[in-house]
């Protein structure tokens, strides 16, 4: 059988490099991550503050586009030791971190489409979360994360929680319609302080909680967990998710799978 020789015009010659300039050709070695999913999904972010950065570099870095950044506070001098998109001048100016991670966002991905929220979770509309396919939680305050646990809940959408103090950390997934949520695992001491506000800045604060211990390392372990669960999530593989909560300890470099049966008094399920 003779050669077939195909016109010039539909030879493709293979370019040097062709491989490496593909921003994504490594990823694309995954054989279940849905690049296509990833870069058009929506993701409500919630937090800029050390779990925001990180969270935001590895969502950039990861190919998603349309991030929403919401945070009400600005950047201060203690952000600086484990936050890489606030800088000097930032404190200086009082930048809101919203707007840093955003540009921040942007500045490792080009294309990527962040859009930042100076504001509290609490005070947007509820239709912020019909407009998004899944909600990162980066937060530190009781009272956010139940306000945005409960209304990702009721709109059926998968949060993903994500906390730290010191070298722990641990990361929560709630997965309705039948999965247990944040509020499930929460006991009688957050319920305490679950109407009290918090803020960096100390603006419109009602009430001051000591500090609680914060190091990079171990942020950068909570986000990079929080981040592969949204890759999972988009790309069609919740059976690979986490079940429930995931606990970090860096001081052991150990970490647990715990699951979290659902709390038959839990205020998100019983209006269900």
């Amino acid at each position: 059988m003779p050669l077939q020789v195909l016109p010039k015009a539909m030879v493709e010659p293979l370019k040097i490099g062709a491989i490496d300039n593909d921003r994504f050709d490594r990823s694309r070695r995954i054989p279940w991550l849905d690049l296509n999913a990833i870069s058009h999904a929506r993701i409500l972010m919630v937090g800029a503050g050390a779990l925001g950065n990180e969270a935001g570099k590895d969502l950039a870095l990861s190919g998603f586009r349309r991030i929403t950044v919401v945070d009400m506070d600005h950047v201060v001098g203690s952000n600086l030791n484990r936050c890489l998109f606030f800088s000097r001048e930032d404190v200086s100016k009082k930048r809101s971190k919203a707007d840093a991670v955003a540009e921040g966002i942007k500045g490792l991905f080009e294309e990527a489409e962040p859009t930042a929220l100076v504001s509290r979770i609490e005070d947007l509309p509820d239709t912020i979360y019909e407009e998004h396919d899944l909600v990162i939680g980066c937060l530190d305050n009781i009272q956010a994360r139940i306000h945005l646990n409960s209304h990702a809940y009721a709109s059926g959408k998968i949060y993903i929680d994500g906390g730290m103090d010191g070298f722990l950390g641990k990361v929560m997934i709630a997965r309705p319609p039948d999965g247990a949520c944040v509020q499930c695992g929460m006991n009688r001491s957050h319920a305490k302080i679950a109407n009290l506000r918090f803020s960096c800045t100390g603006m419109d604060v009602v009430f001051h909680e000591p500090r609680v211990a914060a190091e990079v390392t171990t942020t950068s372990v909570v986000s990079a967990v929080m981040v592969r669960e949204a890759l999972k999530a988009v790309s069609g593989r919740t059976d690979m998710m986490l079940s429930n909560t995931f606990y970090y300890d860096g001081q052991r470099n150990v970490f647990e799978e715990l699951e979290v049966p659902i709390d038959p008094r839990c205020p998100v399920h019983i209006r269900k």
